[in-house]
């Protein structure tokens, strides 16, 4: 692992091999591999404190599950619109345990307290990721 703000040569420290350990459990290795792969000079003190801040201290802390995190996560990111971030965390409810219900309820409170524009696209980006991965969703449309 490369990190840029110590030499190459330097061991990465606790908090490193901790946020990146969580960030490969939640978003799969490929994801991280790609990641990494396409990290520059220029990017790479943002990649860093991403895994120090947001894998490390926040995703690898025991306060909630990861299924809970990853459900709050997803609304946030629909409330935002951040809809490549959004699909990327739904890809990783796989890893999480956050099933297509805990999703649906997910997206019931974004259309509540965020719009349901934001409900709406979220709910049709989920049903494209669910159908692209053979999951039956036939008896959610009736409802």
């Amino acid at each position: 692992m490369t990190v840029s703000n110590r030499q190459p040569d330097t061991p990465p420290t606790k908090r490193q091999e901790e946020g990146m350990a969580t960030r490969r459990s939640v978003l799969g290795d490929d994801h991280v591999d790609r990641a990494e792969q396409s990290r520059t000079g220029f990017d790479a003190p943002f990649q860093d404190m991403i895994v120090d801040s947001a894998w490390s201290r926040v995703w690898s802390s025991d306060a909630i599950t990861k299924r809970e995190r990853s459900m709050l996560t997803l609304a946030l990111l629909a409330a935002g619109g951040h809809w490549d971030e959004f699909e990327m965390h739904l890809k990783a409810t796989a890893n999480t345990g956050a099933q297509p219900e805990d999703v649906r309820e997910v997206l019931l409170h974004v259309a509540i307290y965020a719009g349901v524009p934001a409900a709406n696209h979220g709910f049709k980006l989920a049903k494209a990721h669910y159908r692209s991965i053979g999951v039956d969703l036939g008896e959610w449309e009736t409802v």
